[in-house]
């Protein structure tokens, strides 16, 4: 038997509904659905989604951090990181976004939901090693991509562009050693502004 997926506006109306109070904003563009939280309903937000019979949420596919500073080049309003879901029920064949702004900009932490989805382990890991998100409750929380000595969190929009630091094989001491980055900075690519209807239909 087809399962067809449900009309966008139809899941808001659903997901609102499953979420009541807990619910912040919730929008339809572009034909998905986004649904936003507050950090301290996160955990209880996601769990509704995963067991709610409208919802069923079974999958999580992707978490991840976003930095809101100087989004779109424009300067910070609001707090500045946001940790994103995206689910999907396999079951009733819909998806959503769920996102919450995290409270503290300076000291960034969210409660784990490995244990709501298990998927969600390395995703947290490459949020917190991006980012520098601390997911409370993760049982393994360390880098995932840089390595272990590495310095600050090269997603958030003021890290350098040539990092803290670089790394290289010391043939005397026969091992890898930091150092003060070395390369000069130089822009290769020009930068390219379209005009606003770029590639849209000509008058």
């Amino acid at each position: 038997m087809t399962v067809y997926a449900v009309n966008p506006h139809t899941l808001k109306t659903q997901i609102d509904a499953a979420l009541g109070d807990l619910v912040k904003s919730s929008a339809v563009a572009l034909g998905e659905l986004t649904v936003v939280v507050d950090a301290a309903n996160y955990f209880q937000a996601a769990q509704i989604l995963r067991d709610h019979p409208a919802c069923c949420f079974e999958q999580m596919v992707d978490l991840c951090g976003v930095d809101y500073s100087a989004y779109k080049n424009q300067a910070q309003s609001g707090l500045r990181f946001c940790v994103v879901l995206h689910l999907l029920s396999v079951s009733l064949n819909q998806r959503v976004r769920l996102k919450a702004f995290v409270t503290d900009d300076l000291a960034p932490v969210m409660p784990s939901i490995c244990g709501l989805w298990s998927s969600a382990n390395w995703f947290e890991r490459e949020a917190f090693d991006l980012f520098g998100i601390v997911f409370e409750g993760h049982n393994d929380l360390r880098r995932i991509l840089t390595d272990y000595g590495f310095i600050g969190h090269p997603f958030r929009k003021d890290f350098p562009m040539l990092g803290n630091v670089e790394m290289r094989y010391d043939a005397e001491q026969k091992r890898v050693v930091y150092q003060p980055v070395t390369i000069e900075p130089r822009e290769i690519t020009p930068r390219i502004i379209r005009e606003e209807n770029y590639g849209g239909p000509a008058n």
